[in-house]
């Protein structure tokens, strides 16, 4: 009881928090995000509008819950109440869970089948002492190590959920199970990020963070226009990122195929000016280390709180928020907008990378009595049948959330999960899985699984961006350790998008063997991939580690990347 006291209470603090952060001082410190519910959710169907129902029922769903949950354990930070976030799919085909804000991580294995809604649990290692994150960057490394930088909010003197903007960080070894600390950078600035007289510090808080092309991961700094670049070796940084026009705070990252990175500016004023209506958009290269702008998005896509009394409006409005970008199999990147103006509903725009234009998508549509959707945070994810699913919501992240698909023309409502009556949109994580399926978290002790339509022509159009294998030697011992070579290893995009609070990229390629005689499926932990690019056609390998306990005798190999997998290369285990 004291443990759910004192979280309470840190949350009310919170609060005290965002009301200090607010508008007045939007010059010079930043914004606080809620915590979402945590633990089980109550009984949404008392809380479901015959609007919401008519809106959302289906005789079928595409959703399924796993049917083993992570057997996660009451401890001082959750106060009883633990909640899956973060989730991230690792090299050898697992999936690694955060007890969000807290320090413990579980890892999810598939069954023998392949399956992960009958997945088996593990507790893996704890972060360090003193690092209990709540909203920051995430990677899987070219290595296969995990880093993790930053956290809206950390344990402070032993409280959770403190709001603390920290810029500390952890890189996690799959192999050795240890997390190790990472130092930040050292060239991002000490600034006046909490009320005096508290020092001044160096911040990442909820910064996004990508993997570039060549494999140098990339992070942001939440309250500036810095970023540094991380040898990964060393764990030493090198700053990077000149020209960029705005502060980092609220923008996403998304890859995209000629290599740059592509963000929608959110015009944060920490020491920058309010401007309302800008639309500015910018791309970095990583080949000069500078940003230059990528044109107008035409319609505003952040949460300026134009039209509804801008600064001087009652918060959360404006929240300066950005909805999640992917990018698609045509070079096309759906980006999705917030706007949490009463009645208001967010824009999407589509910018396209083959042309650098940008033009204008739909704006969210009312569902029954529902007007304001929008995605001011949220997650979205590519699904192997070239669509895109969204978790949106009405005004900042309020429940119900609502599920749609963009096919590229249309913007069309999907069923959503159990917890859709309760969820925000804020609430939510996504993962691409190796078997096309999208894992969906939110906080709660309910993960599901969302089952993409496939069809014949699905699978045909399937083929023509699949991995191709082109050398993997045809003899494998268990236990040993292979270089494979191929195309298309990294997918058509990074999978899983977010904006900034928390990134699961998964464009990198796994190997997945399958015993001809049992149908047993096992992953090869991948590792050391000579490239990050998305989309591309040159040639690239990995090296996969055949696991001991992999069956022996005629098998089928395979390189899969965001679900699609290529076509089988017969090997013979020994």
């Amino acid at each position: 009881m004291k443990s759910r006291i004192r979280m309470l209470t840190n949350i009310g603090c919170a609060v005290a928090v965002l009301a200090w952060c607010g508008l007045a001082d939007a010059q010079s410190m930043p914004r606080l995000k809620p915590i979402p519910p945590r633990g089980p959710r109550i009984n949404a169907s008392a809380l479901v509008t015959a609007d919401f129902v008519s809106a959302t029922s289906s005789s079928s769903t595409p959703w399924q819950p796993l049917n083993n949950q992570p057997p996660f354990t009451n401890n001082s930070c959750n106060g009883g109440l633990p909640g899956a976030g973060n989730p991230l799919l690792l090299t050898d085909g697992s999936v690694i869970v955060q007890d969000a804000g807290c320090q413990d991580w579980w890892r999810l294995t598939p069954d023998k089948t392949g399956s992960y809604a009958n997945g088996t649990w593990t507790q893996i290692a704890s972060l360090p002492s003193g690092y209990s994150p709540l909203y920051h960057s995430s990677a899987v490394l070219p290595d296969g190590r995990v880093i993790i930088m930053g956290g809206e909010y950390n344990v402070v003197d032993g409280v959770f959920f403190t709001p603390a903007w920290t810029a500390q960080g952890a890189i996690y070894d799959p192999i050795a199970d240890v997390w190790t600390s990472v130092a930040p950078p050292p060239s991002f600035s000490f600034i006046q990020n909490l009320p005096p007289p508290a020092p001044l510090m160096q911040t990442i808080g909820d910064a996004q963070g990508v993997v570039l092309p060549n494999g140098v991961f990339m992070q942001a700094d939440c309250c500036t226009k810095q970023q540094a670049l991380l040898d990964a070796k060393t764990l030493t940084w090198t700053p990077t990122g000149a020209g960029k026009f705005d502060d980092n705070d609220e923008e996403g990252w998304t890859l995209l195929p000629n290599g740059e990175v592509l963000t929608v500016d959110a015009y944060v004023p920490f020491n920058f000016p309010y401007i309302p209506t800008g639309t500015n958009s910018e791309l970095y290269n990583h080949r000069t280390g500078a940003w230059h702008s990528a044109g107008s998005t035409i319609v505003q896509l952040w949460d300026s709180g134009l039209y509804c009394g801008e600064l001087n409006a009652s918060l959360p409005t404006p929240t300066f928020e950005v909805g999640p970008a992917v990018l698609r199999a045509d070079g096309t990147v759906f980006y999705t907008g917030s706007n949490t103006c009463p009645g208001a509903a967010g824009n999407t725009a589509i910018y396209d990378s083959n042309t650098g234009q940008w033009q204008l998508g739909p704006v969210f549509p009312q569902v029954g009595s529902v007007t304001d959707i929008n995605i001011a945070d949220g997650p979205a994810a590519w699904e192997p049948n070239d669509k895109v699913l969204m978790m949106a919501s009405p005004e900042y992240g309020n429940p119900p959330s609502f599920f749609f698909e963009w096919d590229g023309k249309r913007l069309n409502q999907v069923p959503g999960p159990p917890n859709a009556p309760t969820d925000g949109s804020y609430y939510g994580n996504m993962l691409v899985l190796p078997t096309g399926q999208i894992l969906l978290t939110d906080f709660s002790t309910d993960i599901e699984l969302y089952n993409p339509t496939i069809t014949r022509k699905t699978q045909e159009f399937q083929q023509t961006i699949a991995p191709v294998v082109f050398y993997t030697p045809k003899v494998l011992a268990r236990g040993g350790s292979y270089q494979i070579d191929g195309i298309r290893f990294n997918g058509v995009t990074q999978g899983a998008a977010y904006g900034d609070d928390v990134q699961a990229a998964t464009n990198f390629p796994l190997v997945r063997i399958t015993n001809l005689k049992t149908s047993h499926v096992f992953y090869s932990r991948t590792h050391d991939h000579s490239s990050m690019a998305v989309a591309s056609d040159a040639e690239v390998s990995t090296h996969f580690d055949v696991p001991a306990e992999q069956e022996r005798g005629p098998s089928l190999l395979q390189v899969v990347a965001n679900g699609i997998a290529s076509r089988p290369v017969a090997v013979f285990i020994h």
